[in-house]
């Protein structure tokens, strides 16, 4: 048999390319952007015109000799994939080495009927896997179908046609979206909108912790105005209510982006989750390949019920991560119902829980004493000073804030200790974090990769230990531990983890 036959017809990208692959070029050049609009700036107009033609002129020229360089072959046994355009590249990609084929969908390749196809291959992060960047989505679909039903070796047609006909294992309606959306309200988003206020709220004329914001917003007589004109108060509660509100506005709108849609099917030999507004992604996520289960909350969605499930599996998600989000809002039993299609079981109320020492409390204490003891200085001294004209209690603001910030910090991680908790569930393991954002890891023993013992100078002196463990995929080891063990406990338990890991 012939080369060419084996392997198939050399195909190429749809020649719409031409014009999404254009996009994504001009999104990639921002130092082009910057030199022209230095030139603007510097009152060379001209030349930033010559620039932003030769600019674009050399994007398409490049766009299109990518274009007509790139090919690939889907054959018997492989996928071949020629690319580059002074630098060729050519890659073959047994179908066996294949563990799925994703397919997402930006907005202009949706009004398009295009799609960006991608050949998962289990390779580390960051890794340069088989990307068909524009092809027409029904190609990507016969794609698809085709290296599962050759890697299955399985009536994979007959199994797929029927899976859209099958109940979905999760699906999201809009209620149940917009509430995912408001508790995905960020504290680091309020943060920075306060300081965003506070350094440039005269620049932008957004400062709502100003009686002189209100005004411009509310009518002169307005009962609620003069309320806010009279009390400072009122005011600096009404400005944190604002930035609350478009911290809340903002989680619903970036939750019903991402998650629009969202729909959890049994597929073969893993898990379809489909996805997005305006990026519609479209993955399966292998069973096989799951190493870990993150059941996450907090206390508010905790009172209520609800929890978010992700999947840290080998096998990379859209954005490059091996965390894969499952359920985004759900309850203990829809929960329970994803992880048992994985083959595992929802943790049994009978696990026996073993606590952290409290040392765990003792430890941040003792490292923020310095700031406790600053801000009591800083108290102490603004009391023998006297205030000067107008300033108020202003001089004692700054220390009582600080000395609260640090209360705070020792508070919270006090009601993490009262959480926090490990337990032997036969052949897994079980760890409890967290009391903003609680988390519950389930970890299989045979998926261990390694377990270290850490000692900080400061928990030697309370003889305690960290236990970590090293787990594939994800998106790092470092959220896997079991802090503030007693020292031969945290041997003692990484002796008896050795013996079982298969």
């Amino acid at each position: 048999m012939r080369e060419d036959q084996a392997v198939g017809a050399p195909e190429r990208l749809h020649p719409l390319f031409l014009l999404t692959g254009l996009g994504a070029s001009l999104r990639g050049t921002a130092g082009g952007y910057a030199v022209i609009a230095y030139l603007l700036f510097s009152g060379r107009a001209a030349t930033a015109l010559i620039g932003v033609v030769a600019l674009v002129a050399l994007l398409v020229v490049s766009t299109f000799i990518y274009w007509r360089r790139f090919e690939f072959r889907v054959g018997a046994d492989e996928i071949r994939i020629d690319s580059g355009i002074f630098s060729r590249t050519h890659r073959s990609i047994p179908f066996d080495r294949i563990q799925d084929v994703d397919i997402a969908q930006g907005p202009l390749a949706r009004i398009l009927g295009l799609a960006q196809v991608k050949f998962e291959t289990g390779g580390s992060a960051g890794a340069d896997e088989g990307v068909l960047a524009a092809i027409p989505l029904e190609r990507a679909e016969q794609l698809r179908l085709q290296v599962r039903s050759r890697r299955l070796a399985s009536t994979e047609t007959e199994t797929s046609s029927s899976e859209s006909d099958r109940p979905p294992v999760y699906a999201m309606d809009l209620k149940q979206l917009a509430l995912a959306g408001t508790f995905n309200f960020s504290l680091a988003l309020f943060a920075g909108l306060f300081g965003l206020t506070q350094t440039m709220g005269d620049v932008l004329g957004f400062d709502p912790f100003t009686r002189r914001f209100w005004l411009s917003v509310l009518s002169a007589g307005d009962p609620i105005a003069d309320f806010l004109l009279a009390h400072r108060v009122a005011t600096a509660i009404a400005g944190a209510l604002l930035l609350m509100l478009i911290g809340l506005a903002t989680g619903i709108v970036r939750t019903v982006i991402r998650d629009f849609g969202f729909r959890l099917d049994r597929a073969e030999g893993g898990l379809r989750r489909r996805r997005g507004l305006l990026t519609r992604t479209d993955v399966t996520l292998p069973v096989k390949r799951a190493q870990a289960a993150l059941i996450l909350t907090g206390p508010v969605r905790d009172g209520f019920g609800w929890r978010e499930l992700k999947l840290q599996s080998l096998a990379r998600d859209e954005g490059g991560s091996g965390d894969h989000l499952l359920a985004p809002l759900a309850g203990d039993a829809e929960i329970a119902s994803i992880i048992s299609e994985i083959g595992w079981r929802w943790p049994p109320g009978s696990a026996r829980w073993a606590g952290v020492s409290p040392f765990y409390v003792w430890t941040l204490a003792i490292a923020l004493s310095p700031l406790l003891l600053i801000a009591m200085a800083q108290a102490a001294v603004a009391g023998l000073v006297p205030p000067g004209p107008g300033e108020g209690s202003a001089p004692l603001l700054v220390p009582a804030l600080l000395f609260l910030a640090v209360v705070g910090a020792i508070a919270a991680r006090w009601l993490a200790w009262r959480r926090t908790a490990y337990a032997l569930d036969g052949e897994r393991l079980l760890i409890r974090t967290g009391w903003w954002r609680r988390r519950l890891l389930l970890l299989p023993l045979d998926r261990l990769q390694s377990i270290d013992i850490k000692e900080s100078l400061v928990s030697r002196w309370f003889g305690i230990a960290t236990v970590a463990f090293g787990v594939a995929g994800g998106s790092g080891y470092s959220a896997h531990i079991i802090p503030a063990v007693p020292r031969e406990t945290a041997r003692k338990l990484r002796d008896d983890l050795l013996i079982k890991t298969p």
